[in-house]
């Protein structure tokens, strides 16, 4: 159970994800996809109940498990002070990362010399959420946690972000998408949960096997 103040706001969520599955969380507003999708960051308290990714307990190791995960939420965590090119060079060497790695990502997500050089609280929000995703390219983490990555993004940008979740679910990636804009990746790899009332109240992979 995960409260938000005093409030409930994740209750009785029971999944099982195996490496490299795309996943869909599909629900309502405020019916705790993003919810969700923090707790697996390691990014909120469990009250009770069990729960691990990647072998970390999500009750006492949830510091160690964050340096896996690369969570795309509303906050960029992007510097709006530094370029494009600045906060991945920045980022990259948090990460280990090397310059090839950084023009890869750059190159990929369309974010060009031009762009490279312009301030992030100069972009738009498509090119603000290109950047973002270009750092989980360079961070290479276990999970995407990925809290409405569509949005400002246009035709080409989705289709730049579903091009890279297919080939990092490839690579066995393991993907977690709420998203209200798209019903279907296209991995062979794909499920559906529905979350309703924080509560998982429907599992495709589950209806399959019936």
């Amino acid at each position: 159970m995960v409260f938000l103040g005093q409030f409930p706001a994740l209750t009785g969520a029971t999944m099982n994800i195996r490496e490299g599955e795309v996943v869909l969380v599909k629900g309502p507003n405020g019916a705790g996809k993003s919810t969700l999708l923090r707790l697996c960051a390691g990014l909120l308290p469990m009250r009770s109940g069990t729960g691990t990714v990647l072998n970390f307990d999500l009750r006492t190791q949830r510091m160690e498990l964050r340096a896996h995960i690369g969570l795309l939420g509303h906050r960029t965590g992007l510097y709006p002070d530094l370029t494009v090119s600045e906060n991945l060079k920045f980022w990259a060497h948090a990460y280990g990362a090397n310059n090839i790695e950084v023009d890869k990502a750059k190159a990929f997500l369309g974010l060009n010399d031009r762009l490279g050089s312009v301030q992030v609280q100069n972009l738009s929000e498509g090119q603000r959420r290109r950047t973002s995703f270009a750092l989980l390219l360079i961070k290479r983490p276990s999970i995407w946690l990925l809290d409405e990555p569509y949005a400002g993004l246009d035709s080409d940008g989705r289709e730049l972000v579903n091009s890279s979740i297919l080939q990092a679910s490839e690579l066995g990636t393991t993907i977690l998408i709420a998203s209200h804009e798209i019903d279907k990746i296209g991995s062979s790899q794909e499920r559906t949960l529905l979350v309703k009332g924080g509560r998982i109240v429907n599992d495709s992979s589950q209806d399959s096997e019936r």
